[in-house]
């Protein structure tokens, strides 16, 4: 009896994480870590963090996921999961545009570079995820687990901060996630780790410039 309750156990926990850390929420998740995290960045004034924290969390979250249902009814989309590579393509370009519209905005704001390389190369790396899709299935949720784990390290480089129990902390967090999408069969390992590795060098590559 225990061994055929663990697979079901097993994929009921893997639909938790998937759900917890869904793409959506990474933006939240990233500022959350810059904001928290032992740098000069966490003492900004709450006003601005609570702004920003308004804007990505209304443009990047809420909007693509009230979306979801209009999406579902016109029959652009099967179902929330999105499993189908051709469905993902119209959602991922509606939230390229929303987060093109985020880093407008956030671009005008007296803030330290560092915010809006970090806002902006989210942009560029769900620009780069969307046009992938058109000609594979990449891991979506791996993405944003790579673009997280780069945030803590770039954090710690480009700040002058030991950050290595948060890096220890993520690395072992995105374990689970690509772990999850794996269990579910979503994906394969090659779609995961390309996601994985396409999150980090999306946010690295643009933030390391600056």
């Amino acid at each position: 009896m225990t061994n055929q309750k663990t697979p079901a156990l097993q994929v009921t926990l893997a639909r938790i994480v998937s759900v917890v850390f869904h793409p959506l929420f990474m933006p939240v998740y990233g500022l959350a870590i810059i904001f928290t995290a032992p740098t000069v960045l966490a003492y900004l004034p709450l006003a601005v963090k609570k702004l920003l924290f308004l804007i990505v969390l209304t443009n990047n979250v809420l909007v693509p996921t009230a979306l979801l249902p209009f999406l579902i009814n016109r029959g652009v989309i099967s179902s929330y999961s999105i499993s189908d590579r051709r469905e993902r393509i119209i959602p991922l370009v509606m939230i390229s545009i929303l987060y093109s519209i985020t880093s407008y905005i956030v671009f005008r704001f007296q803030i330290p570079v560092f915010l809006k390389t970090f806002v902006f190369s989210a942009t560029l790396l769900v620009m780069a995820v969307t046009i992938i899709t058109f000609f594979w299935k990449i891991s979506v949720h791996a993405a944003g687990a790579g673009a997280l784990t780069a945030v803590v390290f770039l954090l710690s480089v480009k700040m002058y901060s030991p950050l290595s129990g948060h890096l220890i902390a993520i690395i072992l967090l995105s374990g689970i996630i690509l772990s999850s999408r794996l269990r579910l069969n979503s994906h394969d390992p090659a779609q995961v780790w390309g996601g994985f590795f396409t999150g980090m060098a999306g946010i690295c590559l643009f933030v390391l410039i600056f």
